[in-house]
């Protein structure tokens, strides 16, 4: 975002990117529930990072008035045209399939690769003399099916008193070229997306910036299966949101948006306090998923 943050013209109802402890957010999946419901949302999608456990373990519980959309974030590996950051790229996959098995066992494949690369990450900070295990096995216990990533190890660095923030953490030690960094491996975005689409899913690109520089790549994604673009991120400005809808509408995606809530910053209502994704986006979505 490089201009003033958006100002919602209502509260949101539709949330379709957030995530829980079953990746790196720090909420319960029950509790974020509670606080998105609280909070006057009505449509939720829970996309936790290459995991469904969230999504299953409150599907059955939901209150009145609140629908769960099936929701994952895949990381990919390979950045899109010139620009791209990191070597990475985030695809949502909004109401994929939470008990399809063939799609389950490429999470489960995303989720081993992922604790290889944490278990690298807090291996090479202790060599640089940054040993993090006291505050790691301090923070919440985690299971196997938790998808690890750099959010929890930046926490423990904030624990630790090395970083003053999870951003902090990342710039200095966690992000390409910083001591401490190692690159992803899994899936890359045309795999991915043609992984979400198998398990009946919408995949769209997540807060992918700078889309409007990067049409040709976009086009091409498109063809592989992309269907969706996040345009209403809680990031974005307004000029940004405007040039993100402007992307959608040219190359015919879906328009998707999020809070991308973690719990960093604070209880779901104060992010739900600066997120706008209008009511007008829910129709184009079902019908993409009515298409599959």
């Amino acid at each position: 975002m490089e201009g003033p943050a958006l100002t919602p013209p209502a509260p949101a109802t539709i949330d379709l990117h957030t995530h829980t402890t079953r990746s790196d957010g720090l909420l319960l999946p029950a509790e974020l529930v509670r606080q998105t419901y609280d909070a006057g949302i009505r449509l939720l999608a829970i996309t936790d990072h290459d995991s469904l456990a969230g999504v299953r373990e409150v599907r059955g519980s939901l209150p009145a008035g609140l629908e769960l959309i099936a929701g994952v974030e895949i990381n990919a590996v390979g950045a899109i045209g010139p620009g791209g950051s990191g070597g990475e790229v985030h695809v949502l996959g909004i109401g994929v399939d939470p008990d399809d098995e063939a799609f389950e066992a490429t999470l489960a494949m995303q989720r081993h690769a992922r604790r290889e690369r944490y278990d690298e990450m807090v291996r090479r900070l202790a060599e640089l003399g940054l040993d993090l295990q006291a505050e790691l096995d301090a923070m919440p216990a985690t299971v196997d099916e938790d998808a690890l990533g750099r959010p929890r190890i930046a926490r423990a660095m904030i624990a630790r008193g090395v970083a003053k923030s999870i951003d902090d953490a990342f710039e200095r030690w966690l992000s390409p070229g910083r001591p401490a960094y190692v690159p992803r491996a899994g899936l890359g975005p045309v795999e991915a997306i043609r992984a979400i689409r198998d398990a009946g899913g919408v995949p769209a690109l997540a807060h992918f910036w700078g889309a409007w520089e990067r049409l040709a790549p976009l086009r091409e994604l498109k063809d592989t299966g992309l269907l969706g673009l996040e345009v209403h991120h809680r990031s974005f400005d307004a000029s940004t949101v405007a040039l993100m809808a402007d992307v959608a509408r040219r190359l015919g995606l879906v328009a998707t948006g999020g809070s991308d809530y973690h719990g960093d910053a604070g209880p779901y209502a104060e992010a739900h306090a600066g997120l706008w994704v209008p009511d007008e986006i829910e129709a184009p979505l079902r019908e993409a998923l009515g298409r599959g």
